[in-house]
């Protein structure tokens, strides 16, 4: 009976720690998935290297204006973030126009669209 008990406790833990660490690759932080990214618009090698370095640069540059806020101790307002976005996702289009062609760019910007058939956030916690 102990080592039924001992054995499903065990297979429990396991379980739990299983679906606790979820494998695999995470959005979010680290820029889009460049991998997939390169599948679903059926980029080539050249191409791909061609849109990291486009990444990388707007990556850069965003660290580089983090930086720069966190120095000045100054926190930009939520109209200020919003505008920055926006101008770094127009300079994004911009240098990435020259590198995919016109169905490889309609593609990247319906992936890259934010979606608008989800409810926003409720950023209160509810008790």
């Amino acid at each position: 009976m102990k080592t039924r008990i001992t054995i499903v406790a065990i297979a429990l833990l396991a379980a739990g720690s299983a679906l606790a660490h979820p494998t695999g690759p995470t959005h979010g932080r680290g820029g889009p998935d460049l991998d997939r990214m390169a599948i679903l618009l059926d980029l080539d090698e050249g191409q791909k290297a061609a849109v990291k370095q486009v990444f990388d640069e707007q990556r850069q540059q965003h660290l580089a204006a983090r930086e720069k806020a966190k120095e000045s101790q100054t926190r930009p307002t939520r109209e200020e973030m919003h505008a920055r976005r926006e101008q770094g996702q127009k300079a994004t289009l911009e240098k990435l126009r020259p590198i995919l062609s016109d169905t490889q760019m309609t593609k990247f910007q319906a992936l890259t669209a934010p979606r608008t058939d989800m409810p926003p956030r409720d950023r209160k916690q509810k008790s």
